[in-house]
């Protein structure tokens, strides 16, 4: 009967420790996840925030200006092209009704007439589709060009500013209202134009 109480108790001591050894490595496992935790966050007091308005770059950003009046120059001349042949297309349409009216063409002239205009329509369609999806194309890719340039000078220029985040502002986007106390266009335009510039010079070498 003794033996059994020595070995109960024994037993007894053996779970203890076995328990006490258990909680301390789960304290020990917590105290390092929460250090982990804590040593992640950031306070916002470190965190430097500032945005510029997106418009402002078609207007003071002198390569964005430049390359957008090029594109206005080809779209304007592409829609002149467009009006000329429709302008004939219609042209020739007024003079073959008058001819129709007057009695001056016979079935064979008249069938001509019409063969011509239908040429002449799907002509000026293929036109529009070819030419302007050709420079559809090329005004997407320059844009698409601009936007990775300031996106590029963006990283750039926040490195120098020691900006953590820099936000796009634009009209009907997503933020409401910011402070204009974080208001960094000016600067980032004269930084977007002086790094434009030295990137030309650097060309033309």
């Amino acid at each position: 009967m003794m033996v059994k109480n020595l070995i109960g108790s024994a037993a007894l001591i053996f779970f203890l420790n076995s328990c006490t050894d258990s909680v301390n490595n789960v304290s020990s496992i917590e105290t390092k996840v929460d250090n982990k935790v804590h040593n992640s966050i950031i306070s916002s007091k470190d965190i430097k925030i500032a945005f510029y308005h997106q418009d402002s770059m078609k207007i003071y950003f002198k390569y964005y200006k430049e390359q957008d009046s090029i594109f206005s120059v080809k779209q304007l001349s592409f829609q002149n092209k467009i009006g000329q042949k429709r302008k004939k297309m219609e042209d020739y349409y007024m003079n073959f009704m008058r001819r129709v009216q007057n009695n001056e063409l016979s079935q064979i002239e008249s069938e001509s007439y019409q063969r011509n205009l239908q040429n002449q329509e799907s002509e000026l369609m293929q036109y529009q589709e070819t030419e302007g999806g050709k420079l559809e194309k090329e005004t997407l890719l320059k844009y698409d060009e601009i936007s990775k340039k300031i996106n590029n000078f963006s990283e750039d220029f926040c490195e120098i500013k020691n900006i953590d985040i820099l936000l796009v502002h634009a009209i009907g986007g997503q933020f409401n209202f910011i402070s204009d106390k974080l208001n960094v266009t000016e600067d980032f335009v004269n930084f977007l134009n002086k790094s434009q510039l030295s990137i030309e010079n650097e060309l033309s070498k």
